[in-house]
């Protein structure tokens, strides 16, 4: 059986949809967003709209979870083991992602973006101890996978409270080998 490929049209007026949206987002708050707004910006009508997403929450969700997805490379990291650089790497990713959004359009959906983050996370460290531990409980790699990423995720969080001008980078690291050794 073959693989169906996606018309590159649909996925350039999806990818069209998105950057309106986060060039839009630039410019006000998401709750001041509408659709259309966003179909005049990408010069689309409202039914190319609504036959790419349920609606701007739909939206908001995709277009961060992609931009996340491609800044995170999970299959970069899916396939590597758990251990110090990695974690480093991960976190200067979350916490310079959420830098990002707080520069544009942060305010007023703090647990989508939460709730993208740790999803992401959880399906990178799933995979990585998956890979490390095989013959461990599956059970255990899950829950371990979500105490990651809700760990890390916190951590961002508070580095970004913070705002004490240190690198992510350093911010973590006195609690990497804490992680390391409790995983091995």
């Amino acid at each position: 059986m073959t693989q169906s490929k996606v018309d590159p049209r649909i996925l350039r007026t999806r990818k069209l949809i998105m950057d309106a949206f986060i060039e839009l987002s630039g410019k006000k708050e998401f709750k001041d967003i509408t659709v259309k707004d966003i179909t005049a910006e990408a010069m689309i009508n409202r039914a190319t709209f609504y036959y790419h997403f349920e609606d701007i929450y739909d939206l908001l969700d995709k277009s961060l979870s992609e931009v996340l997805l491609v800044k995170l490379d999970c299959d970069t990291y899916k396939n590597s083991e758990l251990k110090e650089e990695v974690l480093i790497s991960i976190f200067e990713v979350i916490t310079n992602f959420q830098k990002s959004l707080s520069n544009r359009c942060h305010r007023g959906y703090e647990d989508t973006i939460a709730r993208i983050i740790r999803e992401q996370l959880e399906f990178i460290f799933y995979h990585m101890l998956l890979k490390q531990r095989p013959t461990d409980d599956e059970q255990s790699l899950r829950l371990t996978a979500v105490m990651l990423s809700w760990g890390i995720y916190g951590a961002s969080v508070e580095w970004r409270r913070s705002n004490n001008n240190v690198e992510p980078e350093i911010f973590i690291q006195s609690v990497i080998p804490y992680i390391i050794s409790g995983i091995n």
